[in-house]
């Protein structure tokens, strides 16, 4: 006999359904490296010199090392420091991270002379919100900004163009892109490189591409960064992904010298999803690509767990790991991109707490980045955060007076950035020969919301003409002088600096960005200077004034004046309400009813709403009278007061906003026989049920409650409706003229 499954809780079942219980959680298994922090595994500090050079380190001696233990030994680790960073304890130095009177520069001399065995013991040692304290005095540069991703599935160059000058209005201070076809990344780059001028001075440009590819983009004038150069925590790692720590650095320098901003990319997670954690914590192998990263002399590292953001995030400490990294890396002197671009949960709740992590103490990018597009037009497979999000993130901004990137932008000027990117790019086109970008892609990029909106080109004539181009001599100074042909002067002049600036490389220094006038805001002359409260970046001013003028945010003083009086009613003052005997309802209404107020929350006017109480009295055969209550506002005092003047005891309160009740003059004041509290749901039969129902106390009938539907959201919709409809009434208060009888004509 088969035995019956044991019933389920519905609350489990729904909670089932939810969307974190999407993801995957698994438990840690240290001998896979699926651990983020503090594995078993993990070395213990320490470090011996001889003569000057690095015998042993982290339990292993210079026979034992791999490649990675030799490259951070000979470059990454200051051995002059060593001795001092070596023999503090790991929560000695972890409390110099929160102390507001250790300054930056004393936390980086230590740091510089730890292991990677010591690092990761010192964030073992710190909890999320130290972490993020110590976040806001080591990052590098003064002032935060953010990333933008600009793709599209079409890869079309005018919708490149015109949301990459979005991307510069929006505020973003690097936009990258990346490609579908590979043969297309010289007219994204160019694309990108067009519109983002467009959109803002100085908005710096890269192609996620090849490396190779990239660079020789690069040297054409296409970009001004690159953040591709991969590095891993594990030699097989590495060899399985390219190159060696040796490589990357070699490359590193070929970028800066040819005046191009580049970062390093690295994530916890690469390692043990390639299959090569070697038992180790994934915050430890990703201290070593930090490390490498620093001896490598790059100015900085896209990290965050990046792409393998899932990995980290199914076991416990996974977005405290990643914060970890972050911290790692502006500790140790570099620019961070922290991360928070790719998918890390269906749930929106657990990614912005994710996000908050470097939002609130800012990093030098937030993300590594924003996309400003819809998910689906994102090439780097996803966005954690894309053009749906961006009122969110504004918001949030708002709430927290934080600057984390963005600006808040009106529709019309997103409209005329977005056509004369679109124009700018399409005059490149034409004035270099290229496949004609026709009226028609202008047109539908400056209003397009993905690139299903825009016309199909033909991919065959466009990827014949970008290979010509990459193999051709012409570079972004034959873009300079097409858009200055065309007329495009301003486009021309900024495309041109571009130019300059990479001769000059200010902007090669760590965390260096431009501002709209080109001057480079960097660690080297805008260093990060908090010291607790009162000091550091803080934002005010202009920018304050920016950030909180969104532009759906309403005047109050629009939804505090009067309104004419509504036509369809008259009350007609008919001196001081008296108290009478009888079974009559008293209907009591707030002192701007039908005259400073005409509707209630939910649009219903005052005429069509008193109409529908009275029906409701008429219908029981209870007579009634109305009543103005001048002294008050309250609605348990409005209807209080009418109860006491009413015969049978029994009253109606009505706000002018359209929130009732019916009250008892025997009752305490704040207690009540019904109350109508969601104004904004109420009906009209709602009103007319109210009023039969006062009718039936008056003349001793048991009433059904009126049913009301509950809405939890219409407090988070309609509470400064509320407010400023509450304060035209209470404006309306006047405490001589008391409660009034009032003689009722409908029109």
């Amino acid at each position: 006999m088969a035995t019956a499954a044991a019933p389920r809780s519905k609350r489990f079942e729904r909670l089932a359904q939810r969307s974190v219980n999407k993801e995957v959680f698994i438990t840690e298994l240290h001998e896979l490296g699926l651990v983020v922090m503090q594995s078993p595994n993990d070395p213990k500090p320490s470090l011996a010199i001889e003569s000057g050079r690095v015998v042993e380190m982290d339990g292993r001696t210079a026979e034992e090392f791999d490649a990675i233990d030799r490259f951070i030994a000979r470059y990454s680790i200051d051995l002059e420091a060593a001795e001092t960073s070596m023999a503090m304890g790991s929560t000695e130095i972890a409390r110099l991270f929160v102390d507001i009177n250790v300054p930056q520069k004393r936390v980086m001399e230590v740091m510089s002379g730890c292991t990677p065995a010591k690092i990761a013991e010192v964030m073992g040692e710190l909890n999320v919100v130290e972490m993020m304290m110590a976040m806001q005095k080591m990052r590098q540069r003064r002032k935060p900004a953010d990333q933008a991703h600009v793709t599209n599935w079409k890869e079309n160059p005018a919708l490149l163009a015109a949301d990459a000058a979005e991307a510069g209005l929006r505020g973003f201070a690097e936009a990258e892109t990346t490609v579908r076809v590979a043969r297309s990344a010289p007219f994204s780059a160019l694309a990108l490189l067009v519109g983002s001028q467009v959109g803002r001075p100085g908005l710096m440009t890269q192609i996620s591409v090849e490396e190779a590819l990239n660079l020789r983009l690069a040297m054409k004038g296409l970009s001004t960064y690159a953040e591709t150069l991969s590095v891993y925590g594990t030699i097989p790692s590495f060899l399985d992904g390219d190159d060696t720590p040796w490589s990357k650095g070699i490359l590193a320098s070929a970028y800066a010298s040819r005046g191009i901003k580049s970062r390093f990319t690295s994530g916890s997670g690469s390692e043990a999803l390639m299959g090569y954690g070697l038992g180790w914590s994934m915050l430890f192998l990703e201290i070593r690509c930090i490390l490498m990263v620093k001896g490598a002399g790059s100015q900085g590292i896209q990290n965050g767990s990046i792409s393998c953001i899932a990995l980290p995030e199914s076991l416990p400490n996974g977005v405290r790991g990643v914060l970890a990294e972050n911290l790692v890396a502006a500790s140790l002197g570099l620019e961070v991109a922290s991360g928070n671009d790719a998918m890390a949960s269906h749930s929106e709740m657990r990614k912005t707490a994710k996000l908050m992590l470097q939002f609130l103490p800012g990093t030098d990018f937030v993300t590594s980045g924003h996309s400003v597009m819809p998910r689906k037009d994102n090439l780097f497979g996803g966005g954690n955060f894309d053009a749906d999000d961006m009122d969110d993130w504004l918001v949030i901004q708002r709430d927290m007076q934080v600057d984390a990137g963005l600006v808040p932008v009106r529709e019309n000027d997103v409209l005329e950035t977005r056509a004369k990117a679109a124009r700018a790019i399409q005059a490149v086109y034409r004035e270099m020969g290229f496949p004609e970008i026709t009226d028609a892609e202008v047109a539908a990029a400056t209003t397009a919301y993905n690139s299903d909106d825009m016309p199909e080109r033909d991919s065959v004539r466009d990827l014949a003409a970008a290979d010509a181009f990459l193999e051709s001599n012409r570079t972004a100074l034959d873009v300079v002088a097409a858009l200055a042909r065309a007329g495009f002067d301003d486009v021309a002049e900024r495309v041109l600096e571009m130019q300059r600036q990479r001769v000059l490389g200010d902007y090669l220094h760590t965390s260096a960005i431009f501002d709209d006038e080109f001057h480079v805001l960097s660690a080297v002359n805008t260093p990060n200077d908090y010291m607790g409260p009162g000091t550091g970046y803080r934002v005010s001013g202009e920018l304050w004034d920016r950030i909180r003028a969104l532009p759906q945010a309403l005047d109050p003083r629009d939804l505090l004046a009067e309104e004419a009086p509504d036509p369809g009613l008259t009350l007609t003052p008919m001196g001081t309400a008296m108290a009478k005997a009888g079974s009559e309802v008293v209907v009591a209404v707030g002192p701007a009813f039908a005259t400073a107020m005409n509707e209630t929350l939910a649009g219903w006017s005052h005429a069509d709403v008193l109409k529908a109480i009275l029906d409701g009295i008429e219908s029981e055969g209870v007579p009634w009278r109305l009543v103005k209550v001048h002294h008050g506002a309250d609605l348990a005092d409005i209807g209080i007061s009418g109860a006491r003047l009413s015969g049978s005891g029994i009253a109606i309160g009505l706000q002018s906003k359209g929130t009732a009740l019916i009250h008892r003059k025997d009752l305490a004041p704040l207690n009540n026989l019904e109350l109508l509290s969601q104004a904004p749901n109420l009906t009209l039969a709602s009103y007319r049920a109210l009023g039969r129902n006062a009718a039936c106390y008056a003349i001793g009938k048991a009433p059904h409650p009126v049913p009301v539907k509950i809405d939890n959201e219409a407090r988070l919709r309609l509470i400064v409706h509320t407010t400023l409809l509450h304060h035209r009434e209470v404006n309306q208060i006047d405490a001589d003229k008391g409660v009034v009888e009032m003689e009722v004509s409908f029109q």
